[in-house]
């Protein structure tokens, strides 16, 4: 945890919290500081803040999670804005982004294998064998695929948050 507090302060909410490190006393410019070092070891960063002297570290953060209620610079400065100002959503949001990505790829691989296989069968591959594909048939088999991934992102909705 980083933050501009005083350290009485940032260790009694990271105790509470159950975080072991504790950077107190930040200056803003720091800040930014901070978040390259922990970059440059390999590591990516998720930076939480509200305020103009957050702006620079939300900027050089991969993920910039600005508090809806926060300064317009920091709102401008983040990648994602709370808008519910509620930092508690910040788990949410990683859930739902992991579930996000998930359904991202199986209808990526549903619809690559589909057309991998409906496409050469449109094309009359197996013509020479007395399997032909009509035209009516390949759409209603398209129309199915897109039907097949639309249900697949709708299943998102189940996501426990």
């Amino acid at each position: 945890m980083m933050t501009g507090d005083a350290r009485e302060v940032a260790k009694a909410v990271a105790a509470e919290l159950g975080i072991d490190d504790v950077l107190a006393q930040v200056l803003p410019e720091d800040k930014a500081r901070h978040v390259r070092e922990i970059q440059e070891s390999g590591r990516r960063v998720a930076m939480v803040g509200d305020g103009v002297n957050d702006a620079p570290a939300l900027a050089t953060a991969d993920v910039g999670i600005a508090i809806g209620a926060g300064t317009d610079v920091a709102v401008e400065a983040g990648h994602i804005v709370l808008v519910r100002s509620d930092p508690r959503d910040i788990p949410r949001i990683i859930t739902l982004s992991r579930a996000t990505y998930r359904k991202m790829v199986q209808n990526l691989w549903w619809a690559a294998g589909y057309n991998i296989v409906a496409i050469p069968l449109a094309a009359g591959v197996l013509a020479p064998w007395g399997v032909v594909l009509t035209p009516a048939l390949g759409a209603v088999l398209m129309s199915a695929s897109t039907v097949v991934v639309a249900i697949n992102a709708q299943l998102l909705k189940r996501t426990p948050l």
